[in-house]
């Protein structure tokens, strides 16, 4: 048997730790506690083997194999190791990432005491206490009955030391910091699954006597079959006046049993109002045509990858649903990747139409106890059909037939955190190294797709029409500088724009509307002196929020001054804080200052807002789309969660307004994502049998993404944007990576940069281009300063091994691996 394990740890480390195995022998792929620097961990074995580490560490044992076989499959190891070496992550972090069950991993801290609390211990026994302290006397003796509970150097956790001596966590924090004590984390073996108690009626020839109530809480169950949760006949008993203590009467008397069973997960989704489902739908001549070209590939089986390029409303979740059926009818399991937590949904409701309690659900929003399960449902083969975001690309599936990533080109499929790995490119080698088909769907296609189109390593299917031969919508382009010049007044709304939206309304149709920033005014500027009020954690101005409706009183209720990108609130105030004048301008317009003045202009109109104000919780969405479909709401503002993917049949009018800010950012993307954004949003008007419509108000009439969308021209758009790709050697023509050097410190950021750059002057590089240090654009985020590099290479390989070098080279100078972020095929510059 082998003697040794390497474990890969969720540590900011690129490394692997050996430990001792402790009599049973773990499987390469399962989980492992171990103690890690006075912690105890969990970590995944990826090696079992018999060589002697070569340094002189003291090799410590696993303390507990948690899995009895490999949790994670093979071909999920490999693409664990292709993600660590292809965006230069920490495996152990990969590893966490790839397995959502935290819940079946309980962690808590514990108290030990140390040599210092032990000698404090001792010379209070022989001399008694001298020490002059702030703590009262009642605490002082506290704090030695704690060391004197811990002199036998057992650890003990808060709840067992607050019952024993009395403790408080306050308490205990300061005997840490006096070095009394040594706190340490703790990981322990937990039961995650879901369990809720059913009351069952016990079957009785005779029954005893009983009072009224008593008789009610019988025959409710006698009334619903003899079972029921108990959190439902709770809430009909209160409703009814009856006291939940009865219930417990019949359960002593043994007239009413108590069960725990496994509760049922419900996938949510939206009602569509009588309109069919995505498999009830009968294929055109393009959808057969693309269906025929994928479907042969999952019964012949192997790598095949397939960008499906489809206008909005071409039917492409059809083809989805259609191939999906094909692969489970072939033995076969598929992944549906869906870029929004909003749109899964949706999109799990379809599914289970289609495919009943075949269908599983992965994505952030769900509690770590339904995630564990769900995980585990998809492993032991009871789930062939899983929808879910970005992280739902490592779901264990049995047999994988088919990968499909709807809406490919999104940027929500780029993890923003360690590892930084792309959603879509991951599912893409996981189809190669598990040997099965890959559809990459889009009516906006990302350019390093199409580019891969273009060279032959993925095949195209194009549909260009929209289902039932509806015409895509007419697209007006309103020039708001004409508008400013003839109004003289800088408006939220053109006049054309207004006009457009009455006349629909009047039609008994429904509107939407894109203004595409949160809350009511995005600056907050003095007019005395200039200041602008910032977050005092993030270098980037506030943002003004303001009770507008309801939404936004069950929201968040009140005025406030508020950073997206930390979180961070504070009063609006009443005077500039640096010169105390009173003269305070709110600039910019965000989506509630639009609802606001939509309910000025149209007072009649049913107002909806969709924004990340209004819809916090997964279920939000849901309630904010079935009024929509129900014709509740007439008239929806919102931000780009409404561009994506929502198909709403009484939609005629799309107006977009502001969106061509983008065009300013300092990001090669920029034309990019304008064109996608208008494209995508302007696809959700005319779905259904009346034409569609859109307007869209623009400072940049001119520029060609914006005539390119106008058109509904993407390969267009694409040849142009190529070239300016090309002359400036940026991705699909270049690899690219970007390198942020953190620090709560500025000096430390600042000299760190210089550091790094003289390393880069110095080294010899094959064919990467350096540029930088400079200051982040937003230099200052949740109180860590940042500066950057940005790498562009012709060879990815070459990419690699520079960044690697760095990362060694840096930890000789003391920088970190928590002090550098690595971000290879940046989506983000920002």
């Amino acid at each position: 048997m082998p003697l040794y394990c390497d474990v890969a740890l969720p540590v900011p480390l690129d490394q692997t730790f050996t430990y001792a195995v402790n009599g049973v022998m773990p499987a390469v792929g399962a989980r492992v506690l171990v103690p890690f620097s006075g912690q105890r961990l969990m970590g995944v074995v990826v090696r079992v083997h018999d060589e002697v580490p070569a340094n002189d560490f003291e090799i410590k044992p696993v303390q507990q194999v948690l899995d009895d076989a490999a949790i994670l499959p093979d071909q999920l190891m490999k693409l664990a190791q292709w993600i660590a070496q292809y965006y230069v992550a920490p495996l152990g972090e990969v590893l966490r990432g790839m397995l959502p069950l935290a819940a079946e991993v309980k962690r808590h801290f514990s108290y030990r005491i140390t040599e210092t609390g032990r000698k404090i211990l001792y010379e209070g026994a022989e001399k008694g206490s001298s020490r002059r302290s702030k703590l009262s006397a009642e605490d002082q003796n506290r704090e030695y009955s704690i060391l004197n509970y811990l002199e036998n150097g057992e650890q003990a956790k808060l709840s067992t030391l607050r019952s024993a001596t009395g403790a408080n966590k306050g308490l205990l924090e300061g005997m840490v910091r006096k070095k009394w004590l040594r706190r340490e984390a703790v990981a322990e073996e937990r039961d995650a699954r879901r369990l809720e108690k059913v009351a069952v009626l016990v079957e009785e020839t005779r029954l005893p006597k009983l009072n009224e109530n008593q008789t009610t809480i019988l025959a409710e169950l006698a009334a619903v079959g003899g079972r029921m949760r108990v959190s439902d006949l709770q809430l009909t008993l209160r409703n009814g006046g009856v006291t939940v203590s009865t219930l417990a009467t019949l359960v002593k008397r043994g007239l009413v049993a108590i069960e725990e069973v496994r509760e049922q997960f419900h996938l949510g989704g939206v009602s569509s109002s009588g309109k069919k489902h995505a498999h009830e739908h009968d294929l055109n001549e393009a959808q057969m045509e693309a269906l025929g070209t994928i479907v042969p590939a999952i019964e012949r089986g192997g790598f095949r990858p397939n960008l499906l390029y489809g206008v909005t409303g071409s039917g492409k979740t059809t083809v989805y649903f259609a191939a999906m059926q094909r692969a489970l009818d072939a033995g076969k399991s598929a992944l549906l990747l869906v870029p929004e937590i909003g749109l899964t949904p949706a999109m799990a409701a379809q599914m289970y139409a289609a495919f009943a309690g075949e269908v599983a659900l992965l994505h952030s929003q769900l509690t770590p106890d339904e995630r564990a399960e769900q995980w585990h449902r998809i492993r032991s083969g009871d789930a062939r059909i899983v929808v879910g975001t970005r992280s739902a690309v490592f779901a264990p599936l049995v047999n994988l037939g088919l990968i499909i990533v709807d809406e490919e080109h999104d940027s929500s499929y780029k993890q923003e955190e360690t590892p930084r790995y792309h959603g879509r490119d991951v599912a893409v080698m996981r189809a190669k190294l598990q040997e099965t088909v890959v559809v990459l769907g889009s009516a906006t296609p990302s350019l390093e797709s199409w580019a891969n189109a273009d060279k032959g390593r993925y095949v195209r299917i194009e549909m260009r029409e929209r289902v039932m031969a509806r015409p895509l919508p007419d697209v007006e382009l309103v020039d708001m500088r004409d508008e400013f010049r003839e109004t003289a007044q800088e408006n939220i709304f053109s006049r054309r724009l207004i006009e457009e939206t009455q006349v629909t309304l009047d039609r008994g149709e429904q509107v939407i509307l894109l203004l595409n920033r949160r809350g009511y005014s995005t600056v907050v500027m003095c007019r005395s002196c200039g200041e602008k009020i910032e977050c005092e954690n993030c270098a980037v101005s506030m943002t003004y929020h303001k009770r507008v409706s309801e939404n936004d009183a069950i929201a968040q209720p009140g005025q406030r001054l508020e950073c997206h990108y930390c979180g961070s609130r504070r009063a609006v105030p009443k005077v500039c804080p640096k010169c105390e004048s009173e003269h305070l301008y709110f600039l910019g317009v965000g989506s509630q200052q639009g609802e606001e003045r939509l309910q000025e202009l149209f007072p009649t109109a049913r107002i909806g807002r969709m924004d990340r104000d209004t819809v916090r919780g997964r279920s939000d969405m849901e309630r904010l789309l079935a009024r929509l479909h129900g014709g509740e709401i007439n008239l929806l503002v919102g931000t780009q969660m409404i561009a994506k993917g929502h198909d709403i049949h009484g939609v005629t009018l799309v107006g977009v307004i502001g969106a061509d800010f983008q065009l300013s950012l300092p990001d090669f993307r920029a034309a990019e994502r304008v064109f996608q954004l208008l494209t995508q949003v302007s696809g959700r008007a005319g779905r259904g049998n009346l034409p569609g419509k859109v307007l869209v108000q623009t400072y940049h009439p001119d520029h060609y993404a914006i005539q390119f969308a106008a058109k509904h021209d993407y390969p267009g758009f694409v040849a142009k944007e190529l070239q300016y790709r090309r002359w400036m050697q940026y991705p699909p023509f270049a690899v690219l990576a970007n390198v942020v050097i953190q620090s709560e410190k500025l000096e430390e950021a600042t000299a760190w940069s210089g550091t790094l750059g003289r390393w880069f002057q110095q080294t010899r590089l094959d064919k990467i281009r350096v540029l930088g240090p400079a200051a982040a654009p937003i230099v200052r985020l949740k109180r860590i300063y940042r500066y950057h590099f940005v790498l562009k290479a012709e060879q990815r390989q070459a990419l690699g091994a520079t960044l690697r070098a760095m990362l060694a080279f840096a930890e000789t100078q003391g920088i970190t691996r928590r002090n550098l972020v690595v971000d290879v095929d940046v989506v983000h510059l920002m």
